[in-house]
């Protein structure tokens, strides 16, 4: 399985409140996470880290993964551990008052992966069938589009866009959408911050994917595609290619 984490402030963030990885742990099971920081202060980054942190960690300590039901328990017992940590300390620290964040991370194994999101932070499929959203948006404007109040086109334009109805440490209790798909090789896995999907189209995305360009190549066309049109937001994205015959991952 390869895999390619990328991230980068953009062109008009003073600084980077994302943070995401690629970990494997001991008995070689894969974990993506993705978390895009939000709050006053500039606290974001503080929950966006103590987010990834607190994943890494407990996935370096977690015995072998090998069934869709284990995963899903797995992060449905974290999502509420972390989602009071989160808290706690935005309470205890007057910089950190209302600093939350989103989610979208998954487990990988050979066979299927486990999708776990929080948020507006997307995960998508390419494979032999096209390219898709996994994910749903926790959004104001994907509940209007639901709704029918806005049509979808509507929602790519729409002046309270980037309003979260989710994130991790905003409030007591928090439920996280929690979903397993069959995966098979040669497909793709591309889990991303708003600061990606809100700068390119579907058809975009699934361009630079159906390329014959590396992995690495790939994972920093969707960047600079990001920058180049706008860049107006923090860029952070993991790219998966399911191959059960290469084992590499990159945190840079």
């Amino acid at each position: 399985m390869r895999a390619v984490f990328r991230t980068d402030k953009g062109k008009i963030r003073q600084r980077n409140e994302d943070n995401g990885g690629f970990f494997v742990n001991s008995t070689g099971d894969r974990l993506a996470i993705v978390a895009d920081g939000m709050g006053g202060h500039n606290a974001g980054d503080v929950a966006s880290k103590m987010t990834v942190d607190f994943f890494y960690n407990e996935w370096q300590k977690s015995s072998e993964i090998n069934t869709a039901e284990s995963a899903e328990k797995w992060f449905s017992d974290r999502v509420d551990i972390i989602n009071q940590e989160i808290l706690v300390h935005s309470r205890g620290n007057a910089a950190c008052e209302g600093m939350g964040t989103t989610l979208v991370a998954a487990i990988c194994t050979n066979d299927f992966a486990t999708i776990v999101n929080i948020g507006d932070s997307r995960c998508y499929i390419f494979n032999e069938n096209g390219f898709k959203q996994i994910t749903e948006d926790h959004s104001l404007v994907n509940e209007l589009v639901k709704t029918g109040i806005i049509t979808k086109e509507d929602a790519e334009h729409h002046p309270r866009k980037n309003v979260v109805l989710k994130a991790l440490g905003t409030e007591e209790k928090i439920e996280a959408d929690i979903k397993t798909i069959i995966i098979e090789e040669g497909d793709y896995l591309l889990l991303c911050s708003d600061g990606l999907s809100d700068k390119m189209s579907e058809l975009q995305m699934k361009e630079i994917l159906e390329n014959e360009n590396s992995i690495e190549e790939k994972a920093q066309a969707f960047i600079d595609l990001a920058n180049d049109n706008g860049g107006e937001d923090n860029i952070t994205l993991i790219l998966i290619n399911v191959a059960t015959d290469v084992e590499s991952g990159c945190n840079e």
